[in-house]
């Protein structure tokens, strides 16, 4: 047997969850079983009080601090436009196929 449940949310709180559920490839009613569901199998509310969703972690500064070397070093490209990099890519994966 299912029920249904009702919650309010502030519109913007929301609007940012649901791009982030949808991002995932699910949905709303999804990720709120999910939730529920890890609540009743630990028995505890698996949410981190401590989360810092600004700072990287440190494999991701280590890979900010490469890509900044690489880009000062000249060892990066860059583009104007997502065509021009895509036409790039396509004469790449062309000269790697002969």
């Amino acid at each position: 047997m299912t029920v249904n449940y009702s919650i309010r949310l502030d519109e913007n709180l929301k609007k940012q969850s649901f791009a982030v559920i949808e991002e995932y490839g699910l949905t709303p009613a999804q990720v709120i079983k999910m939730f529920f569901r890890q609540i009743a199998e630990t028995r505890a509310i698996p949410v981190s009080l401590t989360y810092k969703s600004n700072e990287p972690n440190e494999e991701t500064k280590r890979a900010i601090i490469e890509a900044r070397e690489d880009f000062a070093a000249g060892r990066l490209k860059s583009y104007n436009t997502p065509e021009e990099m895509y036409e790039d890519l396509k004469k790449e994966f062309a000269d790697e196929k002969q």
